[in-house]
């Protein structure tokens, strides 16, 4: 591994770090109403839609594609699945589909 990569991948981690760190010191032993807990528990959710969302539509040169994925895993995320099951179960999915005629 060149120093170059070496650096870049110890910067990374002290930005991450620093990022981090404070929510962990200043909040630990907090009690957070159970509103606020439910809505922090929905901001991966929210977070994955708005990266994914703008590109599912043009995946694999056709929009339905992506709009059969969009679809997956709002089912599967409203059925109760957490974060990494919304995400593999669309990708199971969009994998079945993907060999068939129609989508293919």
């Amino acid at each position: 591994m060149s120093t170059e990569m070496f650096l870049l991948i110890i910067g990374m981690a002290i930005a991450t770090y620093i990022t981090r760190m404070p929510g962990l010191v200043f909040f630990n032993g907090v009690n957070v109403s159970p509103r606020l807990e439910g809505i922090l528990k929905n901001v991966p959710y929210a977070a994955l839609g708005a990266l994914i969302f703008p590109g599912a539509l043009f995946i694999h040169d056709n929009m339905l594609f992506g709009i059969v994925g969009i679809v997956s895993a709002f089912i599967i995320s409203f059925l109760g699945g957490s974060l990494i099951v919304v995400v593999l179960g669309s990708i199971a999915i969009l994998t079945l589909l993907s060999f068939t005629p129609f989508f293919g």
